[in-house]
């Protein structure tokens, strides 16, 4: 709006957005390559059209935004948080990015996070781990964690991440910003670089649902370059939410009593059930529910995508492209010395997990095991949405945890995916929305909805942030958000 009126410009907003960079970077490490150049390039486009009177591209047109660096970006370096690549130019936009630059994004650069997507707390990467702009001896969640803290930090508008087993909506939660998982097969997946090609999803982190919802416009939709992407027409989220009144009246919202399990933390506890109390005071019908493969959710989940990855990963052997030790003479001497080199800890253990999972004798007993749990939870959800309209609870069972403080417990690492890995199994889409605090660090409700009922979702968040504050909150010593 403030683009559209001309009180400020997109050369304006952009330099105030790198500024921000420039001054809190050094600290966070959320940004992996700056596109200075580039972003600047793109906010004079803009405004050279605005000023000819050209219309805006779209709401993004002219915003400047950062991408999680596991999406190809032509020209700007994509590294997924790898040694592997470490200096990987990519030739092509993927089809998100195309997309973004199609509407008139200005991208300001890439944003740190798990190695390959893999992990928890962005403590994986190649490249140093990324703090919490809320505590900087604390993790911003992952794998998205770049994403999650820049935009908390004011580092771009928004961000877009990925999305695997939560890695999202966990550090939205953990940052204190909106999050959202799209539907599988709801935004093209083309340009991401794959970590588990049947549970990733590309989604938009943004201060509220309204951001999310006009980022969604842009970017979702079916792609013929994807085959997994759905040809389900995409509605404008934003006039809906425009055309909504704020009322939840006879929205059927279902509360698992799965997700209230040991390991949750009172305070966080206590944040999500007062934000279920504003919703029924907004009009919404509470019913307790139940998903009962829900305690299967988190073993099936570290099945599946270890395996998927352990295919996907297979890819870099130092031959084709990418890192490659120059020190050895044979194919197989070089192919296990740049393996070695090139993936760090938690990558090789999940490709350890995933092969021994698919391997002769084992398959049945685990990877066959755990696809058909997984049918079990998708007909869960199936179910229940029969009942009810959305889900709510906790998005993660605790608040950001300490640098370092599970690093060395990967048991312990993986339980913070226990509320969002059962939506990735499932392929429905969730958002995670800021509802409070506890110990002075945010805590994110968690609402999920039907297959492409992204809408339902939005509506739900958006009318939650249109009578609390939390989403507006600014992490403390960082001063106003750009």
């Amino acid at each position: 709006r403030l683009l559209d009126a001309g009180e400020t410009s997109s050369e304006e907003l952009t330099r105030a957005h790198l500024a921000q960079i420039a001054s809190l970077d050094s600290s966070m490490h959320a940004i992996t390559t700056a596109n200075e150049e580039g972003a600047l390039r793109a906010a004079a486009d803009f405004d050279r059209r605005h000023a000819a009177g050209e219309a805006a591209r779209s709401a993004l047109d002219g915003v400047p935004m950062t991408l999680k660096d596991v999406l190809i970006t032509e020209g700007v370096r994509t590294t997924c948080g790898s040694r592997h690549l470490y200096n990987f130019i990519p030739p092509f936009n993927g089809t998100v990015p195309a997309k973004l630059a199609s509407a008139g994004a200005v991208l300001l650069g890439k944003t740190n996070c798990d190695e390959f997507a893999m992990g928890s707390s962005t403590e994986n990467s190649a490249w140093g781990a990324t703090s919490n702009p809320w505590d900087i001896e604390r993790v911003p969640g992952g794998s998205s964690g770049g994403s999650a803290a820049a935009v908390a930090a004011g580092m771009g508008a928004y961000s877009l991440g990925t999305d695997t087993g939560g890695s999202i909506r966990q550090p939205a939660s953990l940052c204190g910003v909106t999050g959202l998982k799209p539907t599988y097969g709801r935004v093209s997946r083309f340009g991401l670089v794959a970590f588990a090609s049947s549970l990733d999803q590309i989604g938009p982190f943004t201060h509220d649902a309204y951001d999310a919802a006009l980022v969604m416009e842009v970017i979702a939709g079916s792609d013929p370059l994807d085959s997994t992407s759905q040809q389900v027409s995409v509605p404008s989220y934003s006039q809906l939410l425009d055309a909504a009144d704020g009322s939840l009246k006879g929205l059927r919202v279902g509360i698992p009593s799965e997700f209230w399990g040991e390991g949750l933390q009172e305070g966080v506890s206590q944040a999500v059930r007062e934000a279920i109390h504003q919703l029924r005071r907004l009009g919404a019908e509470l019913h307790e529910v139940s998903l009962p493969n829900t305690p299967y959710a988190l073993a099936t989940y570290y099945i599946i995508a270890p395996a998927e990855a352990s295919s996907n990963l297979a890819r870099y052997d130092g031959m084709k492209y990418g890192y490659r030790d120059p020190a050895q003479q044979s194919s197989v001497d070089s192919m296990l010395a740049t393996r070695d080199y090139g993936f760090g800890p938690e990558v090789k253990r999940r490709i350890m997990l995933g092969t021994y999972a698919l391997s002769a004798g084992y398959y049945d007993a685990y990877y066959k095991k755990a696809q058909q749990v997984r049918t079990l939870i998708a007909r869960d959800y199936a179910q229940v949405f029969e009942e009810v309209d959305v889900l709510v609870g906790p998005t993660c069972p605790t608040v950001a945890f300490k640098l370092g403080e599970k690093a060395d417990d990967p048991l312990a690492m993986y339980l913070n995916d226990v509320y969002t890995v059962p939506a990735n199994l499932a392929g429905i889409p969730g958002v995670s929305i800021p509802c409070g605090f506890s110990e002075n660090l945010p805590v994110g409700l968690q609402i999920l909805g039907k297959h492409f009922d992204e809408a339902s979702i939005l509506k739900v968040a958006h009318a939650y942030q249109g009578v609390t504050d939390w989403h507006t909150q600014v992490p403390g010593g960082l001063g106003a958000r750009c």
